[in-house]
């Protein structure tokens, strides 16, 4: 029995290595793609017809896990919507509930302070199939990034991020990927859904609540003994939130639809068939995975986890519907023939407001003073706050303020 123990932990760890190999293929993409600013100037032609479909199925993603976490205890998952979490883990210590999983509820001695570095448990493995696992993560990834950062925008009434803040966004979370993996993490970084829902519900948009947060998550991370109190929390508290907060990423996704003319006969089919086949073929392929077989590994796992993702999906179908299918600029909600998302209410907001919006997502003041010394490859995703159209004073088209920094395509060419 011994030597077949020892060679399932072996196995075990080895697809564990693997898994944080395909992390730092996933970072290493993803943070190419943010420099070379491809989705940056992608998301430029995602509509509301594109965006709305994603949020919808993003939404509902998760109603099998809500389900799961909430069934331990109904009664504190539909408390915890009436009152904080902070509560409602009172409440449950009070009546003696803990609902914890088994694997968590075993007392581990873990230290209070622990650093981790690189090759701590052996370095990740790149294979093949690590390879196709990282394109498909990466690219997963960066949809569900992109759609996250114009619900950020839009539930705090902020106009759609410029090319170069997503751009700039997709580099750091690649940057943050690499440095998982090689810390032997299962996990990357990329932006959340529910983090989202949460910033809507309680309006916290302000950078030094991010930063907080940030310097919370390293604090745990540096903890093991503090974050070990992480696992105390009730699984029908996280079901609680999930659903709250998915719930509000939902309704978001429908209320854009309202943008576009959605009587449209060819808006009516690029919604239906975008969410409808993005909830389909997941399950078809999770059911019967025989039929995804090409004879070459790595392929199989590069196809199967992009055709499983459901928002991917959803992202893929939308765009190539809305961009291939004609229609009117109107009719698609780009209202004056701006390619940007949510543009027919962009185009009523006044100048000044139009001013202050590009303000939100210029770099913080002391990094904006560091921007002449940014290399020239690099400049794209940090712009210079100032432009030749502004300072001109002259008023300017609709078309040509698609972007919340106007002119930034000319810096980048210079």
């Amino acid at each position: 029995m011994e030597p077949n123990v020892f060679s399932l932990s072996s196995l075990s760890s080895s697809l564990l290595h693997q898994v944080s190999g395909a992390v730092v293929i996933s970072g290493l993409l993803q943070g190419t793609l943010g420099l070379l600013g491809g989705p940056g100037h992608l998301f430029s032609y995602c509509g509301p017809l594109v965006l709305a479909p994603s949020l919808v199925v993003a939404g509902l993603s998760a109603h099998r896990e809500v389900a799961l976490f909430c069934s331990a205890h109904w009664g504190l998952a539909l408390l915890y919507v009436l009152i904080p979490v902070a509560c409602v883990w009172i409440v449950s210590a009070l009546l003696g509930l803990s609902i914890i999983p088994l694997e968590l509820s075993a007392p581990i001695e873990a230290p209070w302070f622990w650093l981790p570095h690189p090759a701590e448990w052996d370095w990740p493995l790149l294979t093949p199939r690590a390879l196709a696992a990282g394109i498909s993560m990466a690219l997963a990834a960066s949809t569900s990034s992109l759609g996250c950062y114009a619900l950020c925008g839009r539930l705090l009434h902020l106009a759609s991020p410029p090319p170069h803040a997503c751009s700039r966004g997709l580099s750091l979370e690649g940057l943050g990927s690499v440095l998982a993996g090689l810390l032997g993490s299962p996990m990357g970084t990329a932006s959340s859904f529910p983090n989202v829902g949460t910033v809507s519900l309680l309006q916290a948009g302000s950078r030094r609540v991010a930063h907080l947060v940030g310097l919370l998550c390293v604090g745990f991370g540096l903890s093991p003994r503090l974050a070990q109190l992480l696992t105390t929390i009730p699984l029908p508290v996280v079901g609680g939130v999930l659903g709250v907060t998915h719930a509000v990423v939902l309704s978001t996704g429908f209320s854009s639809f309202h943008v576009a003319d959605i009587d449209s006969g060819r808006n009516v089919f690029i919604v239906g068939f975008s969410i409808f086949m993005a909830l389909l073929l997941p399950r078809w392929f999770r059911e019967a995975p025989v039929l995804l077989s090409t004879g070459w590994s790595p392929l199989d796992v590069l196809l199967r986890s992009l055709l499983t993702e459901s928002i991917f999906l959803a992202g893929l179908l939308g765009f190539l519907l809305e961009n291939t299918i004609p229609g009117t600029w109107l009719e698609r909600g780009l209202s004056q023939g701006l390619p940007s998302p949510f543009t027919a209410q962009e185009a009523q907001v006044p100048q000044k407001s139009r001013k202050k919006a590009d303000q939100e997502y210029e770099l913080p003041f002391p990094i904006q003073n560091l921007c002449p010394c940014i290399p020239q490859p690099l400049r794209c995703l940090c712009p210079l706050p100032e432009n030749s159209g502004n300072e001109e004073g002259g008023s300017s088209e609709p078309g040509e303020t698609a972007d919340l920094l106007p002119g930034f395509e000319e810096q980048c060419q210079v």
